[in-house]
């Protein structure tokens, strides 16, 4: 079978002939490939960046796709943690680890928007209590994944919420998709802790994909800022796009009701995870939540992998 294969993490992936993955678990099949998104996760898995890699080489990258079960149904499923992801014309798949999809779904349009939406859909219902009307603050809300959140948000019955990020236009677009107010990032530190505390300092919980220098400029003024600091405040670390490291004072934890939670591989169970997709691959299937994607044939991997990465579209490799 032909693939997209990483023989050195300092190298892109290439398109090449490997051999044919073999089912090895009484739960394991073999599946044909419908469609594999290019995520920020798949890069940093393709690279050795990411906390998950073991090192392991060769590998297909790819942690999720669309594919086509034995019996002929198609389902969203997640790769098994082994060297064949899901960037291939076949793979194994765990059928524990598949959802079959409605028979109307889009294969590009799961595979491309199951990985940005899980991320926020999964912490407001596994890591939080979110209370209805609940007020929201997405940090790195211009991204695919922060824009997916402000949808979610909404979706789920947030009263208010507000997207952060540096780059004006999509901060504009996020008005049109659910913000109620948009906050700039950029400019003097001392002005964005001032314009995050007066937008955001009611907010309930805040989705952080950016961590790092905005994280340490948002969480004392936001914190200080508020009207009841009895009131519970959740700050749940997604993403690290500002940063992998935040100084965070002392006087967060003890001056207020705060709760600094990670939402992840490892805070959340597989089975968590899982229990979470029939629901979002319905909201997705069905309009509710809209994603730009662009086909790409998969012989195409090395060179769309050296594009400049764009977030207003994502890629979606089809064999």
């Amino acid at each position: 079978m032909n693939a997209a294969v990483v023989r050195f993490f300092d190298s892109v992936p290439k398109y090449e002939s490997f051999e044919v993955p073999q089912p090895s678990g009484d739960h394991e099949v073999r599946v044909d490939v419908l469609a594999s998104a290019l995520h920020l996760r798949v890069r940093g898995q393709a690279d050795g960046s990411h906390y998950t890699s073991t090192g392991e080489l060769p590998l297909i990258p790819g942690v999720d796709g669309v594919c086509r079960l034995p019996d002929g149904r198609t389902a969203y499923f997640v790769s098994s943690d082994t060297a064949y992801g899901a960037m291939a014309e076949q793979t194994v798949v765990d059928l524990r680890r598949c959802v079959p999809l409605p028979e109307d779904a889009d294969p590009v349009l799961i595979a491309a928007a199951m990985n940005p939406a899980m991320s926020a859909w999964v912490a407001l219902h596994r890591r939080v209590y979110f209370p209805p009307g609940g007020q929201v603050l997405v940090l790195g809300a211009t991204g695919s994944s922060g824009q997916m959140a402000v949808r979610i948000a909404k979706l789920l019955g947030a009263s208010r919420v507000i997207g952060a990020g540096r780059d004006p236009q999509r901060l504009q677009e996020l008005l049109g998709i659910g913000a109620d107010e948009v906050v700039s990032l950029s400019g003097d530190p001392a002005e964005v802790s001032d314009r995050l505390a007066e937008a955001a300092s009611e907010v309930d919980i805040v989705i952080d994909y950016l961590w790092g220098h905005v994280a340490e400029l948002a969480m004392l003024p936001l914190l200080k800022r508020r009207s009841d600091r009895s009131r519970s405040l959740h700050w749940i670390e997604i993403g690290s796009m500002a940063g992998s490291s935040a100084s965070i004072p002392s006087a967060a934890l003890r001056s207020a009701n705060f709760y600094l939670i990670g939402s992840g591989q490892g805070s959340v169970t597989t089975a968590g995870y899982l229990a979470e997709f029939p629901a979002l691959i319905e909201a997705i299937a069905s309009g509710k939540l809209p994603l730009n994607t662009r086909t790409v044939p998969l012989s195409e991997v090395e060179a769309v992998w050296q594009e400049p990465a764009d977030a207003s579209r994502r890629v979606v490799f089809v064999p």
